[in-house]
């Protein structure tokens, strides 16, 4: 087999997922929500399928992104922030209910999982474009991706470790998408502009404030994420990777080697727009955050798939597969800092050349691995059928 060996086999057959949300928000509200719209789905409808709609809801809205604001620095019509809102909930709700269907239908399998967090992993993405044209972040567009991708993957090592995905009591998957959805929703009523004027013009209570820059809301609101949000969620998951690493004598430089390949996988991005002739961070925010959003899929889940066959921990060498479009492209725009400013290779087509490149990885990955799934444990990936014994 490809990506899933013998060892990897048997895992998958006596895998059971393990998941904790202590949020407050999703106990009392929208849990009861989600029970009673699974209902709406009949008993032969697949969960996969549902996990699929719900992600086929946020390409359409980061389509609309793309259409009305194609570097995410004007504004689109109001009509589009409402159409925003109503696909991340749509998604949300598609999401949150695909498991409900499959226990609903006795069909939970690894596979699920495996499919679920891949879609979820490239949401971050294309609802970074989307939240992008709706505050006409421009080149910020790729920071608002950046503190979605972060706690993802972190969350994701930790349950390498840990064997269980605790959602704590203020979590993206619930509160921060239902804050982006209601983010949205109050945009169709101030417009875009609201979010790229300084924030003491739009935030009339701050407009005390002294001997403070010209900052954007959506500047403030990123560095506001970044302080109370991403880093003490950074923070919470590497304690609870020592923890397991020391009751288990284990090796803490082993585990923070598997967060490697995704740092690597930022600094390449960061040099390349640095050096870029073309300033690709500003002029091309959709193809740089859809091919790094790939990229980033194709991470979290072979780091997925490492935990459900039961691997080694430790640094996975095949997932630098999907940095090694670095260094042609950074060489290439170091090439305009030698000849006057014209890179050896046109630089749009270098970078959709890196969306290309990304994507066939990923999909190449994503179709092996369903595969091999499918064929290890007699079940199929949109259709429900009795597993193997």
């Amino acid at each position: 087999m490809g990506y899933v060996g013998q060892h990897g086999v048997a895992t998958l057959r006596r895998y059971k997922y393990s998941g904790v949300d202590h949020s407050l928000v999703a106990k009392y509200i929208l849990q009861p929500f989600w029970s009673r719209f699974v209902n709406l789905f009949p008993l032969w409808f697949p969960p996969n399928m549902i996990t699929l709609t719900g992600f086929m809801f946020l390409l359409t809205s980061a389509f609309l992104g793309f259409f009305y604001s194609p570097r995410l620095d004007t504004a689109p019509p109001r009509w589009v922030h409402l159409a925003h809102g109503l696909l991340l909930f749509l998604y949300q709700t598609f999401d949150a209910v695909d498991g409900k269907q499959a226990r609903r239908t006795n069909s939970s399998s690894p596979l699920g999982e495996l499919f679920d967090h891949g879609c979820d992993a490239l949401a971050c993405a294309f609802e970074a474009l989307a939240f992008g044209s709706t505050a006409m972040c421009g080149r910020a567009s790729f920071w608002y991706w950046f503190i979605a991708a972060v706690p993802f993957y972190c969350a994701t090592w930790e349950h390498f470790f840990t064997n269980t995905l605790i959602l704590p009591i203020v979590n993206g998957p619930t509160e921060g998408l239902m804050l982006i959805y209601l983010c949205h929703f109050f945009t169709f009523f101030t417009g875009a502009e609201w979010w790229a004027q300084d924030f003491r013009k739009s935030i009339p209570l701050l407009n005390w404030v002294p001997l403070v820059p010209e900052i954007p809301v959506y500047g403030l609101a990123l560095f506001l994420m970044i302080a109370f949000a991403v880093i003490p969620t950074i923070g919470s998951n590497i304690h609870n990777v020592y923890k397991v690493v020391e009751a288990r004598k284990g090796s803490m430089l082993l585990a923070l080697a598997m967060l490697f390949p995704f740092c690597f996988l930022l600094a390449g991005v960061l040099v390349w727009s640095y050096l870029s002739p073309s300033d690709i961070m500003r002029n091309q925010p959709h193809l740089l955050i859809i091919g790094t959003g790939f990229a980033f899929g194709f991470l979290v889940g072979r780091m997925i798939l490492a935990h459900l066959c039961d691997e080694p921990k430790g640094l996975k060498t095949g997932m630098c597969m999907s940095l090694a479009y670095f260094p042609f492209a950074i060489a290439n725009a170091l090439t305009a800092r030698l000849d006057d400013g014209s890179p050896l290779v046109d630089e749009q087509l270098v970078l959709l050349m890196y969306c290309l490149f990304t994507v066939a990885l990923y999909m190449h990955f994503a179709t092996s691995v369903i595969h091999e799934i499918t064929n290890a444990l007699g079940i199929h990936c949109f259709r429900i059928a009795r597993k193997k014994a």
